[in-house]
């Protein structure tokens, strides 16, 4: 991380037109903006789609000041604003497909977003294929003459393959079809979407950017030729977020590059311990060499975060539910990007829904972790020790 980006948390969305004079923006709420002539109430009708004041679901300066930021974090020409993470994502889609067109989604999406596809999009008439994470070039096999959305999330959602977003990218604008990006374990930071071909990238900002697991919000960035359309449809759609909530986020900017580099060591220490435990057949981390798509994440990103799964040698509920139930440090939890750790199970049966193409047929159970910025040494002593009591059920259970 560079030190231009450190210094950018700090300053991003501060302009004095959102301070006031002050350190913080500070948290304008609002309903009804007033006019004082018919030519000022003129003028914010003609401007409101820049950040002027107009009417409270257009926003306040508040959220100005967190679109702002956003927009000098991640790049792109505007920032929708979402209620939370899955509003961003299938806000995002809507504002792009019509009944008739399709879209292609990669098999390793976080599972609301399947969802919204097998159902929502469904019922209005879209189609979605789901394509395995690391394809690269065979995408092409698989665009339709209607295909409208390429939908991209890297890493993936519980299994942590990293896509090669500028191949997919590439070959999805040679036909006219929008790039969208899951971004959130990049935290919009750690990989630059634009860059690497992508036209709209979406955060579930509940995570790193707020930070501290108190907050539901969601933001989409798009590039210049997409940001009027995403912007007015969403707006169509009622999209809109709490003052107090934008608030908060733009006060997880301010730690979000300390935090991240404490959640990366910190993650890498404890799957690099998982590695060499007798009950661990393989561990899922982006930075490893290991790792589905581990060449691309050496290439395209420049940092990690606390977020990755093992996968245990065997599919024992009993000795699962055991470990979990014995986790000190650690607790069960959706979510994650806060600074607790966190843990969940999914056992291989579970992939047989969550996977059309890309299953990836594991033996045992896989445990996703969130490490969180606790003392390291304390979880894996943590960590250890409900993997003692999970082998002794195991044991008893043989």
């Amino acid at each position: 991380m560079s030190e231009g980006k450190k210094t950018q948390f700090v300053t991003a969305g501060r302009n004095k037109k959102w301070t006031q004079g002050v350190v913080n923006p500070p948290v304008q709420r609002a309903s009804t903006v007033v006019f004082d002539s018919v030519a000022q109430k003129h003028q914010a009708t003609v401007n409101r789609a820049n950040k002027t004041l107009f009417y409270g679901r257009r926003g306040t300066t508040t959220h100005f000041a967190l679109q702002e930021a956003m927009v000098e974090l991640e790049g792109g020409a505007g920032c929708a604003l979402f209620p939370c993470g899955a509003a961003a994502i299938t806000n995002s889609i809507l504002s792009f497909v019509s009944t008739g067109d399709h879209v292609l989604m990669v098999d390793t999406c976080y599972e609301p977003t399947r969802d919204f596809c097998n159902i929502m999009l469904k019922k209005l008439g879209v189609e979605t294929t789901y394509y395995d994470p690391m394809i690269g070039e065979g995408i092409r096999d698989l665009i339709q003459p209607n295909t409208k959305v390429l939908f991209t999330e890297s890493p993936g959602s519980i299994t942590m393959e990293v896509q090669d977003i500028p191949t997919l990218s590439r070959i999805a604008h040679e036909h006219d079809i929008v790039v969208m990006l899951d971004n959130t374990w990049a935290a919009g930071v750690n990989f630059d979407p634009f860059k690497h071909g992508v036209d709209i990238s979406i955060q579930a900002a509940t995570k790193y950017i707020v930070g501290h697991s108190d907050v539901m919000l969601g933001t989409a960035v798009a590039s210049a030729p997409y940001w009027d359309q995403l912007r007015e449809q969403s707006y169509l759609m009622g999209q809109c977020v709490s003052p107090d909530d934008a608030y908060l986020a733009m006060r997880g900017i301010r730690t979000l590059g300390v935090r991240l580099q404490q959640h990366q060591a910190s993650s890498l220490k404890v799957a690099k311990w998982l590695e060499q435990h007798p009950q661990v057949a393989e561990v899922r981390h982006p930075a490893l060499e290991t790792n589905p798509g581990h060449e691309f994440f050496k290439r395209d990103f420049t940092g990690g975060n606390g977020l990755f799964s093992f996968v245990l040698k065997q599919s024992c509920p009993k000795a699962t539910t055991a470990f979990l139930d014995n986790l000190t440090h650690f607790s069960m939890g959706y979510s994650w990007g806060g600074f607790e750790s966190l843990a969940l199970a999914n056992e291989p049966k579970s992939f047989d829904v969550l996977r059309t193409v890309a299953n990836p047929h594991f033996a045992g159970t896989l445990i996703r972790l969130h490490i969180g910025l606790e003392e390291t040494d304390d979880l894996i002593a943590d960590l250890d020790s409900a993997l003692k009591i999970y082998q002794e059920v195991l044991a008893q259970e043989a």
